[in-house]
């Protein structure tokens, strides 16, 4: 599941059409759905009528609302419902949703929060960023929100390896999903059943390729690809991420665009360093 870039036009209103015709281009290239208005869609600067519109978008493009999983975080809990009950009414097959994020929400906040949004009735991944948030959805919590029947599945963004067999312990039917790019292959052996994924935003079917020889742990075929693409993929988890992906779109020929402030262009030596990783996968022939 690609979490995906939205193109943006120099003017840095929406380009809809190249958003439709990006998210078509992943699905025919090895990709088995998408995810709109997250991060790296730049949800948090869009205006309500944008954000909907995008996923409308999505679900059209896509031909089928089930391989739509959009973001649908908020800082108020309300606001999330709402966006998941958007997200049903447009056919969509699952969404994802962040903790509380406005403060540091203990964890009675937590369930409440997933309680409500589960209330639109679709199945909800939970997405684990506590770089970001500041609120750690711990294995134990995770195991809780499952059994309460808030969450199906977790991107589980920490890095941290060790979780995946923790929560395998404590929540067996939770399906972990790969968060992070840079970690792909390690979650992959630990058991994750997914990935929500940046880079192929510009190299899907090279990280297609990667995904399922993971899963199925073919380390002969996985491990040479990881290691082709690890110096690009370690950007996913970086500050720059957004910049990154987009100038790696860019780069390839797809239309990636600027970002809206408040984040900058890269620029020096950060958008050096992303040229070559870049650079250096197109000419080991991934596309």
């Amino acid at each position: 599941m690609v979490a995906t870039a939205l193109p943006l036009r120099d003017d840095l209103s929406v380009d809809h059409d190249a958003y439709a015709a990006h998210v078509r281009w992943l699905l025919d290239n090895g990709c088995d759905g998408i995810v709109p208005n997250g991060s790296l869609g730049e949800y948090q600067t869009l205006t309500d009528e944008e954000r909907a519109r995008v996923v409308r978008t999505a679900v059209e493009a896509a031909g089928d609302g089930a391989r739509v999983m959009p973001g649908v975080s908020a800082y108020g809990s309300a606001a999330a419902r709402r966006w998941a009950e958007q997200a049903a009414e447009e056919g969509c097959g699952s969404v994802l949703l962040l903790p509380p994020n406005a403060f540091r929400a203990d964890e009675s906040a937590v369930r409440a929060h997933y309680t409500e949004v589960a209330h639109a009735g679709l199945p909800i991944v939970a997405y684990n960023n506590p770089i970001d948030t500041k609120v750690d959805l711990t294995p134990a919590l995770l195991a809780r929100l499952h059994g309460e029947g808030g969450i199906v599945a977790v991107k589980e963004f920490t890095g941290e390896v060790r979780r995946a067999y923790e929560i395998a312990e404590l929540a067996p039917d939770l399906d972990l999903l790969i968060g992070a790019d840079d970690v792909l292959l390690e979650l992959a052996l630990a058991g994750a059943v997914g990935w929500i994924a940046g880079y192929p935003n510009a190299f899907p079917g090279a990280c297609a390729a990667l995904y399922r020889a993971a899963v199925a742990q073919d380390l002969d075929t996985a491990l040479p690809l990881y290691k082709s693409l690890h110096a690009l993929l370690r950007w996913d988890s970086r500050t720059e991420f957004v910049q990154a992906i987009k100038s790696s779109m860019d780069i390839v020929g797809r239309r990636g665009g600027p970002t809206r402030p408040p984040r900058p262009a890269l620029s020096g030596a950060v958008a050096a360093a992303v040229r070559a990783a870049t650079e250096k996968a197109v000419a080991a022939g991934h596309r």
